[in-house]
């Protein structure tokens, strides 16, 4: 099942592909997002942003990691998603997983310009990703 898949790289990019019998891939993808994680201090960043620390978790990011992220996470959701469904098409369903990819993106690089918690913007990518896979579900 295709939502299915998609919410399993949601979790965790790379546990999608599992899912699919992608197995190489799947964990090649979870070591990717494992470094990119420990070296960008994500998830330290989102602790500390999520407690009100929003400062603080800009100044412990390491942006030159963080930047990778968001692209990569919609990739592996997109990748997931549509390679859970043969012969599916592959130019118009990419379309709502870019545009996540932009707003993740765009929301790491305002990152210490936004007063609010940032990682509440850079989940708004999540919803054009859905809103794609709800589009885009007969195809």
């Amino acid at each position: 099942m295709r939502n299915i898949a998609a919410l399993f790289s949601i979790l965790m990019p790379g546990f999608g592909q599992i899912y699919n019998g992608q197995f190489i891939k799947g964990v090649f993808f979870l070591i990717v997002e494992h470094f990119d994680n420990v070296f960008g201090k994500i998830n330290k960043a989102i602790h500390l942003d999520f407690n009100g620390l929003h400062q603080q978790a800009v100044e412990v990011a390491n942006f030159e990691y963080m930047l990778f992220y968001p692209g990569f996470y919609a990739y592996c959701i997109w990748d997931a998603w549509y390679y859970a469904k043969p012969n599916a098409d592959k130019t118009k369903t990419a379309i709502p997983f870019v545009i996540g990819g932009f707003l993740g993106e765009i929301s790491a690089i305002l990152a210490n310009r936004l007063q609010i918690p940032t990682l509440t913007v850079g989940m708004l990518m999540i919803i054009p990703m859905i809103c794609g896979m709800i589009i885009f579900r007969k195809q």
